[in-house]
């Protein structure tokens, strides 16, 4: 079971930081890649490369817990609340009616999954903690 967690934790991290590198050194490619994104709004490169920025925090938090098993509930805890967040935010976007209900699915992969997942691991970090030395 640990290994599978560190897994999940690694491939978060590493994809977490990929698409926030992608984001910060080609915000336009990466506006016009990601299903979705042209809906939400004009191009603003100053807005995706800030986003970039939390991608490659979140990402490197993910990598930190895995290398550091006693900083790991904090570590991976930070990441699924910002995670978590934005996945409700997605929500609250269908709720008040600026996305269809079939932005949802459309998101699940890259935005609920990843936070569904960081807060499993971070519950499964939380119960398994070690002490910090």
């Amino acid at each position: 079971m640990n290994r599978t967690i560190l897994g999940v934790a690694i491939l978060l991290g590493i994809g977490a930081v990929a698409n926030g590198i992608f984001m910060l050194v080609s915000p336009a490619n990466w506006y016009f890649a990601v299903p979705g994104v042209t809906t939400t709004g004009p191009f603003n490169p100053h807005f995706v490369r800030d986003i970039g920025l939390i991608f490659v925090g979140v990402g490197a938090a993910f990598l930190l817990g895995a290398a550091r098993p006693a900083y790991r509930a904090v570590a991976w805890g930070a990441a699924a609340v910002w995670l978590s967040g934005h996945a409700l935010f997605h929500f609250w976007e269908v709720a008040v009616g600026i996305c269809g209900a079939s932005a949802l699915l459309r998101d699940f992969p890259a935005v609920t999954l990843p936070a569904l997942l960081a807060v499993a691991i971070t519950i499964h970090a939380r119960s398994h903690r070690e002490p910090v030395r």
